[in-house]
């Protein structure tokens, strides 16, 4: 009612959660990590269980970023927010650290237009593309936080999703593939060109699923551990890309 604008709007509304529609896309706002989050009919709607994603992806931004108020200024912490959808995860983390060099990406366009819209406000960059593909060469090797929110439903358990998701978001954004660790598993091959001596990736994951997707991080080279909320049914491995022999954690 407080988003209606008129009576017949609220009817609208109405009606079009009453045939289905989710009611992020019907209302056109998703509540995330406190803020209210643009999601457009068609984008991915993020999940409050993701929050403990974005909860431990900012302790380990500031952790990165260093100290404050003692020594000299050091520049805010790279953070990429890849799969971004509308970029919850992004703002949410630029809300919760106040200043940050933040990118994000997504291969579609409708997740785009909407994430720009989102991390406006925090200076974020955003880019259409294919994972790591868009983002500017000079990253490489100097992203503090990556934060991945890959899909990681297994094609053959997509149409067991609740009908709001397998009918209104995208399948890009759902599918993972066979056992939902495609897309993962190439992410975390080329991760550790991009993050910083120290840097850390950040992904969901299912607690069945957990296992494979840190053997996957391992054999890239990444330093896993797995960290879970009962209370957000949220599984997120964390794989630390470690520092070479005399190379300075960034």
């Amino acid at each position: 009612m407080s988003t209606a604008r008129t009576p017949g709007g609220l009817a609208a509304m109405v009606d079009r959660r009453a045939a289905g529609q989710p009611l992020e896309h019907v209302l056109g706002w998703a509540e995330f990590f406190g803020l209210r989050i643009a999601v457009d009919p068609g984008v991915f709607i993020p999940r409050r269980r993701t929050e403990f994603l974005v909860r431990r992806a900012a302790a380990l931004a500031r952790h990165a970023a260093g100290p404050s108020g003692t020594g000299p200024a050091r520049p805010p912490a790279v953070i990429v927010d890849m799969c971004c959808g509308s970029g919850a995860v992004g703002a949410a983390l630029a809300a919760a650290l106040g200043r940050v060099e933040l990118y994000a990406v997504d291969i579609d366009p409708a997740a785009v237009w909407c994430a720009r819209r989102n991390v406006a406000a925090a200076g974020g960059q955003v880019y259409q593309g294919d994972l790591y593909g868009p983002l500017p060469a000079r990253m490489r090797g100097h992203v503090h936080v990556l934060a991945a929110n890959v899909p990681y439903v297994p094609t053959e358990e997509v149409g067991l999703l609740p009908p709001e998701a397998r009918d209104h978001e995208p399948r890009v954004a759902l599918d993972g593939g066979a056992d939902g660790l495609d897309v993962l598993r190439r992410v975390t091959a080329a991760a550790p060109e991009w993050l910083a001596p120290g840097g850390h990736l950040l992904f969901e994951t299912s607690e069945r699923q957990a296992p494979q997707a840190v053997a996957a991080a391992a054999s890239d080279g990444l330093v896993p551990r797995v960290a879970r909320s009962g209370t957000l049914n949220a599984t997120v491995v964390i794989g630390t890309r470690p520092a070479r022999q005399g190379e300075p954690e960034r």
